[in-house]
This record gives C-alpha cells, structure tokens and sequence, in this order.
C-alpha cells in the first residue's frame, strides 16, 4: 500500500457541458474549496489555471470525498430570459504518493520548461520556469508554474504524475475487486455527488442524502458537510 501524505491534497477542476456557464461554475467552487482552507488555516498554492494544492493537517483526509461530478442549477449571468440552467464541472483529489512507492522510468518522461505566463511578475513572464511534463506510455500531459523555480516545478509535477498513476491503479483495483469502498475509485464513478441549487439556496449531497444551506457552503462553511461525508471511510 503506498505511502499517502495525509496532510497534502491536490485538486484538479473540469469543467463539463455548459460552456461559459460551466466554466464559471468550475471557478466558484474553487474558490469555495480556497475559502475553506483560509478559514481553517491550510496553504492554497495555484499550480495550474485548474488545479490547487493544499496543504494542511488533515487536508487530503477532509477533502478526498469531494472527487466526482458537482451539479449546479441555477440562471447564470449570460441567461437573458431568466431560465435556469443545470452545469456541471467535475472534481478529482488525488493525494501525494512517496517517490518509493511508485517508481517512474526515466525514459518515458518527456519534460520541457516554459514561460508561466499569468501573475507573478517580470521573472514568471521572462524566464522559462514553467514545467511541462508528458508521461508517454499513457500520453498524460501535466504543465506546473506554481514556483519560480523550475527544479521546483518540476519536483511538483513529478508528485502529480505519480498521483495520477497511484489513481489509475486504484481505479483498476476497485474495478477487478468490485469495491464500493474505494475513496477514490466510488467518486469518480459516481455520475454526481451533489447538487447545488440556487432558487432553494441548498446544497444536497447524494451519498448521504443530506442537504445544507447554499450561502453557507459557497463561502467555505465546509466544516459540518465535510464531518458528515466520514460515514463514507
């Protein structure tokens, strides 16, 4: 059994049908997930446009239940008739593996640097710090700009490649066995995991078929829901 950092949790965002409003929904609960760590005093560090990491005790044990699809039913701004639309974007938490417990053979790696781009000032835009690493048995494409660094950037795809394999493994153990129990292989099944809907202000969890106030959730009170979703370890 690998060794997972229980205190590390990498969150990557897809967005789903919807277009615009989809990828709008993808940023607000993003920004839900950074307002939750705030409150509890965990460290958000932006490694790609969709993809965080956070860093906190406990962090990747509070939030490995929040892979799956989030469903949200509202009308969005660009709704000129007032209809109201259902979007979905999907969540994946993967935690951090040791570098012993997944062993990676050089030759398949593809890495190249490039210029971040975005925030960060002239030594981000200038200077190729950027880190785009292609994992080529499975063609997996991974790019990291978090760190000023390039070494460092390359260090942090390195733990989400080998947290993206520790993934596809799990997903095929889960599989073979038939486990229901599987922290990440039951969510990313799951065709949704929660529904938020804005005209009742309520967020609804279906695995525990439990419903919290939307204003709440959506400005990080995360706390009850989150002790709620133990039931599922």
């Amino acid at each position: 059994m690998p060794n997972i950092n229980p205190n590390i949790a990498i969150m990557e965002f897809r967005p789903g049908p919807g277009g615009q409003e989809s990828a709008i929904w993808l940023g607000d609960l993003q920004n839900m997930y950074v307002r939750y760590a705030n409150k509890v005093g965990w460290k958000v560090s932006q490694v790609d446009d969709n993809v965080i990491q956070i860093s906190g005790y406990d962090a990747f044990n509070q939030l490995k239940w929040e892979t799956g699809t989030h469903r949200v039913q509202r009308v969005p701004v660009t709704e000129k008739k007032g209809r109201i639309h259902t979007s979905t974007a999907a969540i994946v938490v993967l935690p951090q593996i040791s570098s012993k417990d997944i062993e990676i053979n050089p030759n398949d790696l593809e890495i190249t640097a490039a210029r971040a781009g975005g925030h960060g000032g002239q030594n981000v835009n200038k200077v190729s710090t950027a880190v785009r690493l292609i994992y080529k048995p499975i063609g997996l494409n991974i790019f990291v700009r978090q760190e000023r660094s390039q070494q460092q950037n390359r260090e942090i795809a390195m733990d989400i490649l080998r947290s993206k394999l520790w993934q596809i493994e799990e997903e095929k153990r889960s599989n073979q066995v038939g486990s229901a129990r599987s922290a990440i292989g039951q969510a990313l099944r799951a065709d949704k995991i929660r529904t938020y809907n804005y005209a009742r202000n309520q967020v609804k969890d279906h695995r525990i078929d439990k419903s919290f106030n939307l204003d709440k959730i959506l400005a990080g009170d995360l706390k009850d829901m989150l002790l709620e979703l133990t039931v599922l370890d």
